[in-house]
């Protein structure tokens, strides 16, 4: 039963003890104990006298409950209660349904604090962080979940969402070789307790992302690599489809969508056969910005198509973000520079600077439509805005187009000097993308 639909709430303690004296079919006389007359009963029903521990003690007995629900009305005793209430809160913070959750959350992390319960000072930090995490506050959500670990075993096999969290909060607070080393001694935790395939296959990914974003493009592919070399046909598909899924990232990365393409297909065929549909419509999206590399408008639309069927309602606001950006994206290889535009503003609005990598792909397309439409000016800004982002976080491919798109806007405005001056940004990014010649073509 709900608390504020029980027969206890609202009530004081004279009475909760009526009630449940009538309900036990007990006159005052008959439920009277030593040390507690039936005039003292009478007086604490009346609420001319609040009862001593003692007697709150006896009369419970008497009445078969505890002396807390006596007091209180709660079944619950204090660290009970306080972990439905931390229940709640967390399933609100997952939902997303529900508002003004920090100033609860922060006080039942000064009562776990106060009552030294580690699990649910971990869990109240974590739910924080994820709140921070949702405000791009990554800093503090990196501060929040490293309080959080902080004193306790480390314990990446039964700990891998908090420690996903906080390499992902590291990583995009402007820590990305702590992101690296976390998640490498974490797969290092992962082989010490026996190894555990699944975990590896998830850490590894999480490391490839973490490397290939720093730019560390040649040992994400040896460690993504190493791991699809080490697993069995027959296990977990899952696995292998985390993997392929990195292999695809970074082939595309590296400017090799054929490579790409056959390992995300691969992917795509072992989710069919799980019917998992959102990780399904997940790699339709890769799929559809792998294809779209290629300049196959058709073929990309076709992937969000069916993404996006697969994905119902409602659909996570990266999904919605990148949906947005590609659907620029095959509007501008369309020429048509109207919806290239509002897809890409669309995208920004949507990102609201949550995700800097993708904010830099969206001002790219939207670079792309507002210079289909002839505004220059804007879209000189757009793609400088793009390069600059692509750029401070080791997107060299991406921030080398959009020079490139930012040069032949300055050559059509007759600004030879600086559209020279971007060329040549572009020509030392395109080098920094180059990946290495020892790279095995998969």
């Amino acid at each position: 039963m709900p608390p504020d639909s029980s027969p206890a709430a609202g009530e004081t303690i004279g009475q909760r003890l009526k009630r449940l004296r009538l309900d036990r079919g007990l006159s005052q006389r008959e439920l009277a104990a030593p040390g507690v007359s039936y005039a003292y009963i009478s007086r604490i029903e009346a609420g001319t006298r609040q009862p001593s521990v003692k007697a709150l003690r006896r009369l419970a007995t008497n009445l078969g409950v505890t002396a807390d629900y006596l007091e209180t009305g709660s079944q619950l005793g204090p660290d009970e209660e306080r972990e439905l209430r931390l229940a709640d809160l967390e399933l609100a913070v997952r939902l997303g349904t529900a508002t003004d959750v920090e100033e609860p959350l922060m006080a039942i992390l000064d009562e776990s604090l106060r009552a030294a319960d580690a699990t649910s000072t971990l869990r109240a930090r974590a739910s924080l962080a994820a709140i921070a995490m949702e405000k791009a506050d990554w800093a503090r959500a990196a501060q929040l979940l490293e309080s959080a670990v902080d004193g306790l075993l480390f314990a990446p096999v039964d700990q891998y969402d908090i420690y996903a969290r906080l390499g992902h909060a590291y990583a995009e607070s402007g820590r990305p070789q702590d992101a690296v080393e976390l998640y490498e001694r974490c797969l290092a935790g992962v082989a010490d307790e026996g190894g555990d395939a699944a975990l590896e296959a998830r850490y590894t990914t999480l490391l490839s992302c973490a490397l290939s974003d720093m730019g560390d493009l040649v040992r994400a592919e040896q460690v993504v690599g190493e791991a699809l070399s080490r697993l069995d046909e027959t296990v977990d598909p899952y696995m292998r489809v985390r993997l392929y899924w990195s292999m695809a990232r970074l082939a595309h990365t590296e400017g090799r969508p054929t490579i790409a393409l056959g390992n995300i297909r691969k992917a795509i065929a072992l989710l069919q056969a799980t019917d998992d549909t959102l990780h399904l419509a997940r790699a339709h999206i890769l799929a559809a910005n792998i294809t779209l590399s290629r300049d196959d408008a058709d073929g990309a639309a076709q992937h969000l198509d069916r993404a996006e069927q697969l994905l119902g309602m409602p659909i996570a606001s990266d999904d919605l973000v990148e949906i947005a950006i590609q659907r620029s994206r095959i509007a501008a290889l369309r020429v048509d520079g109207a919806h290239a535009v509002t897809f890409a503003r669309r995208a920004l609005e949507l990102n609201a600077g949550k995700n800097s990598i993708d904010e830099g792909r969206a001002f790219a397309a939207l670079g792309d439509g507002l210079a289909l439409e002839g505004q220059s000016p804007a879209a000189e800004e757009a793609f400088r805005r793009a390069a600059d982002v692509l750029e401070e976080h080791g997107r060299w491919r991406d921030a080398a187009n959009a020079c490139r798109a930012w040069a032949r806007i300055l050559r059509e405005s007759q600004d030879e000097q600086q559209a020279l001056d971007v060329l040549e940004r572009a020509a030392e990014l395109a080098t920094r993308a180059q990946p290495a010649e020892t790279h095995a073509e998969r």
